[in-house]
């Protein structure tokens, strides 16, 4: 009986949190990544910030979902023939319209 509780509250816990959960093992992802295997590879990021800090900055301003969609936006445009130069992360809407 208590286990059933406690595994209940557990799952109530994780769907509440889900996002943050997904966010912060994507942040510990690129983490990985900047720390274990971009130090072996040439630079080549052509915008700044690089892909990695703007992941980084874009699933803290956006959450897992949407910073994840435009973390993968960004790399795919980040080629030997597209643009380059400062590309900051969008501001996060503001969905409040109260006054």
């Amino acid at each position: 009986m208590n286990l059933l509780i406690i595994l209940r509250k557990l799952t109530t816990f994780l769907a509440r949190h889900l996002d943050q959960l997904l966010s912060l093992c994507m942040k510990g992802i690129i983490v990985l990544y900047r720390t274990g295997i971009s130090p072996f590879l040439p630079a080549r990021c052509r915008f700044l910030p690089t892909c990695s800090a703007y992941g980084l900055e874009a699933v803290d301003t956006h959450g897992f979902i949407k910073g994840t969609a435009l973390l993968f936006k960004r790399i795919v445009r980040c080629h030997p023939w597209g643009s380059s130069g400062v590309d900051p992360v969008p501001p996060k809407k503001n969905t409040d319209y109260r006054e």
